[in-house]
């Protein structure tokens, strides 16, 4: 059988399917919507977070460069203007220029500034660590001097890796440390012309310090790139620069300020966030694994399919302590249904609670009692039926029987054989006296015996020469009782059917024992002519056949209804109704030897 036929065959798998389904649908369903939204919100408020960290490494950048920048102010001073112009050197200006720039100092608190530098288009400059010097080289021979000579408003932040080739430039050197280089030019108030520039170092351990306070998620870090996605600054607790170095193309994000992505383009996919500093032009990026970012959803994914899977648990539990107080009670009256169908009536359900199950099971109960008080009544009705027929064939007797013990009568007293009139008449009235009882159906087997014992001797007294008769029951057994015109028709059967017909005398003998110790058998046997193996085998098919009203054709005109009227047939059906199947006739027979009719009753 398919599974759909294993549902559909069972109640109980019905309604499985059903709570599987109907609970299932709705949770996984409402899982997945739950799942997408918290998925949404949690790696939107882990972007959004992030995206956060880096917007605010780059204002720090800003600010830093910002107040930095104040330094520029230095373009301004009288004192600068008249030492780039001035070709010749005096110690007091020199001297003035290193307060000024001290005085700066103090009042800003710059304590990343490591040096400032002035240089005029001649070579000649000054700065805090040399004081006044004079380049070997034109100055112009230097890149960033060369663009700001181009763009005389622009300010040049040059970080380490472009500021080391300017301290080649002027001699100044940073074993220890890199350096941010801020560059501006130094112009002439009122024509704005170029007279020299002014170039700030700064330590870029600052720098380092804003990336390497800041982590996204485990392992994720900042970053500082320039325009062109080259590194800058990585964390000094990255073990591989490398892992700064992707495949991802900057030039894409060449007019955006900020914006986050995932990179699938190297090994596992990474989530990357970066913000634009509006002082420097670098960007800081930040990347991370996305599963990191997405932690938190994952949880929540994990929480909510065990919530699904649980809910699932928690109603297929459910179904079945309502399935066993559903169908259990359906299928226990299944099961007395079926019994009963096979007819066995006392299939009772003790029904438990209050509801149309239970119900429905007290109402099988009172259809069951119903349906065996009916049955009960049918039996009774046809136990009736059955007896009153049986009665009705009792008292039936062939009128040819009184009629020629009469004609007997008659003659013997024409005869002068007065005594054996008497005994004639004597045994006739006992025979009749018996037979009449008053309407009962029970008598005792001493009684049947004596009414068995004058229809032989009324018979013997009609077949003297042919007829003889013998009858041995122990008394104790006489005191039992028997239907009543139980063993008359088997002597009949033996004189008619046995006797009759054999030539010489016969002789009919009647007995009894006990059998099992439960059961009393009496027997009717006779020495005739016997029956042969298909006769007797005829017989004894036809004794549980269902009997018809009226006498078969081998009813015999002089004596009392045959074996196909109130016969053998007749006493067997009467002792199955009243005492059961076990009980009734046993017919043995053999051909010219003779016939032996048992009779089992109950010891009762």
């Amino acid at each position: 059988m398919n599974i759909v036929g294993k549902i559909t065959s069972s109640l109980r798998a019905k309604l499985l399917t059903m709570f599987v389904i109907l609970t299932s649908i709705p949770l996984v369903a409402v899982g997945l919507v739950s799942y997408q939204k918290s998925f949404n919100t949690v790696s939107g408020h882990s972007k959004a977070a992030t995206m956060l960290v880096a917007d605010r490494l780059a204002r720090d950048i800003d600010v830093l460069f910002q107040d930095t920048g104040r330094l520029l102010e230095l373009e301004k001073s009288p004192q600068v203007l008249r030492f780039l112009f001035s070709q010749s050197e005096t110690y007091d200006d020199a001297k003035y220029l290193l307060k000024t720039f001290d005085l700066y100092r103090q009042t800003y608190t710059y304590e990343s500034v490591l040096n400032i530098t002035m240089i005029n288009l001649y070579g000649r400059g000054i700065s805090e660590r040399k004081g006044v010097f004079q380049l070997d080289h034109n100055p112009l021979r230097n890149p960033h001097f060369t663009t700001l000579m181009k763009t005389p408003m622009a300010v040049l932040n040059i970080p380490p890796s472009e500021a080391s080739e300017l301290d080649r430039l002027d001699g100044f050197l940073y074993p220890e440390r890199n350096v941010i280089s801020i560059i501006a030019t130094v112009k002439q108030p009122i024509t704005h012309e170029v007279v020299g520039f002014i170039v700030i170092d700064i330590d870029d351990s600052v720098v380092k310090r804003f990336i390497d306070n800041v982590a996204i998620g485990k392992t994720g870090f900042f970053y500082v790139t320039d325009a062109k996605g080259e590194s800058i600054f990585t964390p000094s607790l990255l073990s591989d620069p490398e892992q700064t170095r992707g495949d991802i193309d900057w030039k894409n994000y060449a007019g955006v300020a900020r914006d986050s992505f995932v990179d699938s383009s190297v090994g596992k996919p990474k989530f990357v966030v970066f913000a634009t500093s509006q002082e420097t032009g670098w960007k800081i990026v930040g990347s991370a694994p996305l599963q990191e970012i997405v932690e938190d959803a994952n949880r929540i994914r994990q929480l909510i399919i065990v919530s699904v899977v649980l809910s699932i648990v928690f109603t297929i539990t459910l179904y079945f302590f309502i399935t066993s107080r559903l169908t259990r009670p359906i299928q226990l009256l299944k099961s007395k249904m079926r019994q009963a169908a096979t007819g066995y009536l006392d299939a009772k359900v003790k029904p438990s609670g209050r509801d149309e199950i239970a119900d429905l099971g007290s109402s099988f109960n009172i259809m069951l009692e119903k349906i065996k008080m009916l049955l009960e009544q049918s039996i009774r009705e046809q136990e009736q039926i059955q007896k009153a027929e049986l009665r009705t064939l009792q008292a039936q007797i062939n009128p040819h029987f009184m009629y020629n013990t009469l004609d007997s009568i008659v003659w013997m007293a024409e005869a002068g054989k007065n005594e054996q009139v008497i005994q004639l008449v004597q045994a006739l009235s006992r025979f009749f006296r018996i037979s009449l009882n008053k309407g009962r159906d029970w008598i005792s087997i001493k009684v049947e015996l004596d009414h068995v014992q004058s229809y032989l001797v009324i018979q013997k007294t009609r077949y003297r020469d042919i007829l003889d008769y013998e009858i041995d029951v122990d008394p104790k057994l006489q005191v039992f009782p028997i239907l009543k015109m139980t063993l008359q028709p088997l002597v009949e059967n033996a004189i008619y059917h046995g006797i009759k017909n054999k030539r010489g005398k016969g002789l009919i003998r009647i007995g009894a024992a006990i059998e099992q110790a439960q059961d009393i058998v009496l027997f009717v046997e006779d020495d005739g002519i016997g029956m042969k193996p298909e006769r007797l085998d005829q017989l004894r098919a036809r004794l549980d056949e269902p009997r018809e009203s009226g006498y078969a054709e081998d009813d015999q005109d002089d004596g009392v209804p045959g074996l196909g009227g109130f016969g053998l047939q007749n006493v067997h059906q009467r002792l199955k109704l009243y005492f059961g199947e076990r009980y009734g006739l046993h017919i043995d027979s053999e051909e010219n030897v003779g016939t032996r009719i048992s009779v089992r009753i109950p010891k009762k």
